[in-house]
């Protein structure tokens, strides 16, 4: 899916990526990215966020949490981060990118809250329970400032993904409102959400979710004890074509990620100011039973549609021609993907050291492939800036 929106409307960085491999300038098992294409995106997001007077915050993770492509949002006009976790604080901290929103969606943890509060000192922190409310209010208190505090609502109907339930309940907002007050260090800054959007796959469109009815009715009984001055942080499936819809519900602030690079859902059915830009790069090892097998270690493939038939454009020389394309056998989560296997059979059959390329809506974060920022694609010039692993490090490669 992902892969014939690449083959369209971002050719050249699909040839850009074969090429550099084929001169053995980028590893195989990669996520390669068109920093060019992020800085665009970037600036596209920015513009619009502007203009409905919404804070922006990148999301980093799904590229696998790379200095480059923060460099590349920074000049897109976009200064702030949101980590999803510590690792991604620490990343984007020390790529330059400031730490604007923390703890959502993971926690921090205790013993990490003091560290957090000192070295990030993040525009906001979102907490799930009072005792992590404490935490880190504490922790801004130690470290000589007032934390701005966002705490995580639901309701009954609020969606989330499994695993990422938790947070106070929305009937209870005022009195957490003033008890976060009450704490030496915390101010209570606003409440959020996740997700607050998401792709419906019957209409084909990018919907609000009970969650952000949740949150407007909770500014609407906070506006009511004199609260009216708030944040409301909105994220999920974020692009920039929805920035209106949610300043028009109340939002605040929005949240990018899959919308710097281009692989919202909705960048799938409809073209979007976004362009691609991220794809994943392999090379086939040997063959073996009508099957060329592709090295992998990069193969999560995000469940935002059912099941279908995942390509590889797979050769010898830069192309983005249909004739390259091979269906490929993706191993299931449930086994290590030590290599995806690509059918092989018929004429111009794929042969060890060929290049392959994927376009799929990947997590890097969570895989042990190498992220790879290249700029110049654009011009024709593309160089290789940063090799990295998931964790915004440069990597040791080749060896």
């Amino acid at each position: 899916m992902f892969l014939d929106v690449l083959r369209r409307r971002n050719p050249k960085f699909v040839e850009a990526a074969m090429a550099l491999h084929r001169d053995g300038k980028v590893p195989a098992n990669a996520y390669i990215l068109d920093l060019d294409a992020v800085e665009a995106n970037a600036r596209t997001l920015k513009t619009e966020a502007d203009k409905h007077g919404l804070k922006i915050f990148a999301m980093t993770k799904q590229v696998g949490r790379a200095s480059s492509f923060s460099h590349a949002v920074m000049r897109g006009g976009i200064e702030r981060s949101v980590a999803v976790d510590m690792a991604c604080a620490r990343a984007t901290h020390n790529a330059g990118l400031r730490v604007g929103h923390l703890g959502h969606l993971q926690q921090v943890a205790k013993f990490e809250a003091n560290a957090a509060a000192a070295r990030f000192r993040p525009d906001y922190w979102t907490v799930f329970n009072d005792i992590k409310a404490t935490e880190a209010a504490t922790a801004a208190h130690k470290a000589g400032y007032v934390q701005d505090i966002l705490v995580r609502i639901h309701a009954e109907g609020d969606t989330f993904y499994r695993g990422h339930e938790g947070g106070f309940s929305a009937d209870d907002i005022t009195d957490i409102a003033d008890f976060i007050d009450g704490l030496s260090g915390g101010r209570f800054a606003g409440i959020t959400t996740f997700p607050a959007l998401l792709f419906d796959h019957d209409s084909r469109k990018v919907l609000p979710t009970q969650n952000l009815t949740t949150l407007t009715k909770a500014a609407e009984r906070l506006a009511k004890h004199g609260r009216s001055d708030i944040e409301i942080n909105a994220p999920g499936t974020t692009s920039s074509v929805l920035l209106a819809g949610l300043a028009e519900a109340g939002a605040t602030q929005c949240e990018p990620g899959n919308g710097i690079h281009g692989t919202t859902a909705l960048h799938v059915v409809e073209d979007l100011p976004e362009l691609p830009a991220v794809l994943y790069l392999s090379e086939v090892s040997h063959l073996s039973g009508g099957k060329a097998y592709c090295f992998g270690g990069g193969f999560y493939i995000d469940p935002i549609f059912p099941d279908y038939d995942v390509q590889a454009i797979v050769g010898d020389e830069p192309t983005t021609a249909e004739t390259a394309l091979r269906s490929v056998e993706v191993p299931p989560p449930s086994m290590i993907d030590y290599y995806a296997m690509i059918d092989a059979t018929g004429p111009k059959a794929p042969k060890p050291g060929d290049t392959a390329i994927f376009g799929f809506r990947g997590q890097a974060f969570v895989t042990r492939a190498y992220v790879v920022g290249v700029s110049g694609i654009s011009t024709g010039n593309p160089v290789v800036e940063t090799i990295e692993n998931s964790f915004g490090e440069t990597a040791a490669w080749p060896v």
